[in-house]
């Protein structure tokens, strides 16, 4: 696929099949989605690989739709609001980035906020100095859910002098 069809192609997956996905493939995939835009070079995140023990004490609703892997992905809260918010914005990117690379080789994600809860936090051993801007499954879908109905975008640009 061209990069407008997987932008355009992608979905959040909620149920996936027992197939593994390669730890090996997501650490790739890491490696590039590293190239997100960030300001002064911070390179802000930081990864959580969550094994079987951890990802039961989440207690996510559906166990993440039984996806073969989780991960956590943390943001650095920077000295002030400012690099706060220019942080989250970029492991934004950073986790778009990933999740398009996963799905232009078949597998899906889910972005869950399940982590940023006091449990959450707790659970992943999270410190004061990051916050959590998801916790991605990923898996092969058993299931793809047809595209929601989106705004045009001229509904939401406004034209200053």
């Amino acid at each position: 696929m061209n990069i407008s069809e997987v932008i355009i192609s992608r979905r959040t997956i909620k149920k996936f099949t027992s197939e593994e996905v390669d730890k090996g493939v997501i650490l790739e995939w890491l490696q590039r989605a590293r190239f997100a835009p960030n300001h002064k070079m911070t390179e802000p995140w930081q990864i959580l690989f969550v094994g079987e023990k951890t990802r039961a004490e989440l207690k996510h609703k559906t166990n993440f739709g039984d996806a073969s892997k989780i991960i956590a992905v943390l943001s650095h809260k920077g000295r002030n609001q400012i690099e706060r918010d220019e942080n989250l914005s970029a492991v934004s990117c950073f986790i778009q980035n990933f999740m398009l690379q996963a799905w232009d080789e078949g597998v899906g994600t889910f972005w869950s906020s399940v982590g940023s809860s006091s449990l959450g936090r707790k659970t992943l051993g999270v410190s004061e100095d990051y916050e959590v801007a998801g916790v991605l499954a990923i898996g092969f879908p058993d299931e793809i859910m047809a595209p929601k109905e989106r705004a045009s975008i001229e509904e939401k640009i406004t034209y200053l002098d």
